[in-house]
């Protein structure tokens, strides 16, 4: 049994004499050795090793030679990771053992087991990692600036606005009313830019109120600041979802119907959302002139196509984008909700 996992096992073993030769290697360990360094190996030359490997990974870099394991004969070392230059797929990184088998003819062996899928993996997963940790930044930046604009520079308007009022019933001449009146004028289409802009960076309803309600403030705005009329279609089951999921529901569904807004050529958008088979749905269509899927490159500012699957994928959803200059454009999102407080309750009960 232990001849046939010596010869059949993924993991490559080598065993080295008292000065670092090859004294035998098993078929995993034969089949990533470029053809000259195996044939060094097979000669017994000292050192052949050094020829394919670039070092292990300590505290300090990634890869390194110092203090390497082959000039500590007597050391037993566990868990660290080596780079080997394979043959065929070039440098692999690999989980390493390096043993003691024979103190007194110094016979140890070095066990590798192939990174790659794992390496591939934990960088893919940091990634994601790193990315809801900038979602997640970019929109506290964006509720505090909201709130900001709100609650202080909207307010110190308000003020002003009611002082120049004040000044109507002080005596003024009829020039001097006139250009209040004007500056009158300015100052409030201005509170109501900064309002407006308040709440496309981050609605307080979408965090007081849930997603249904910051859909209807946002279509209220729409309508009433550009003549996008939106017809809004809702099942869901729930006032409130995570957070996070009703955050990226929000910004998908605010950038498909800006993105209606400003290149479908059309008056009226259609909203869904629905909630179904534990999973979250919200589509946005239009009846607009539509674009090649696949032939298009993202025009103007904001989030884009691109980031749009991005931020779903980050929820593990997924983005569907279908559209035709006969039919229009339909943006679809699917969020899978969270189970983890049904689990918790029934298991309660």
């Amino acid at each position: 049994m232990l001849r046939k996992l010596y010869d059949r096992t993924t993991e490559a073993m080598f065993f080295f004499g008292a000065h670092g030769e090859i004294l035998s290697m098993n078929e995993a360990a034969k089949s990533i050795m470029e053809p000259a360094i195996y044939s060094k190996m097979q000669r017994g030359e000292a050192d052949a090793m050094c020829l394919t490997c670039r070092g292990f990974t300590s505290e300090d870099e990634q890869m390194t030679c110092v203090s390497c394991f082959m000039e500590k004969p007597q050391q037993t070392l566990s868990s660290f990771q080596l780079y080997l230059e394979t043959k065929d797929v070039g440098l692999q990184p690999y989980s390493a053992t390096y043993q003691i088998l024979d103190r007194e003819q110094e016979i140890s062996v070095l066990m590798l087991r192939n990174l790659t899928r794992q390496t591939q993996t934990s960088e893919v997963l940091h990634q994601k990692l790193r990315m809801q940790q900038v979602i997640l930044a970019q929109e506290n930046e964006r509720k505090r600036i909201s709130r900001e604009l709100h609650d202080s520079v909207a307010q110190e308007m308000l003020s002003t606005l009611v002082d120049l009022r004040v000044l109507k019933y002080m005596g003024m001449n009829d020039k001097a009313l006139d250009k209040l009146r004007h500056t009158e004028g300015s100052l409030m289409r201005l509170l109501d830019e900064i309002r407006h802009l308040s709440v496309e960076l981050r609605p307080a309803v979408l965090d007081d109120f849930g997603l249904e309600a910051a859909f209807r403030t946002h279509m209220k705005n729409l309508e009433k600041n550009y003549g996008l009329y939106i017809h809004l279609e809702s099942n869901l089951k729930k006032s409130r979802y995570d957070g996070a999921i009703e955050t990226v529901a929000y910004r998908i569904g605010q950038e498909a119907i800006l993105n209606a807004m400003k290149y479908a050529q059309v008056e009226d958008v259609f909203l869904y959302l629905d909630e179904v088979d534990n999973q979250l749905q919200i589509k946005v269509c239009d009846e607009g002139v539509g674009f090649d899927v696949n032939d298009f490159s993202p025009q103007g500012t904001g989030l884009g196509l691109y980031g749009m699957r991005e931020r779903v994928e980050l929820v593990g959803g997924s983005l569907t984008i279908i559209s035709s200059q006969q039919d229009g454009t339909t943006v679809q999102a699917t969020i899978p909700l969270k189970k983890e407080r049904a689990t918790s309750e029934n298991h309660n009960s």
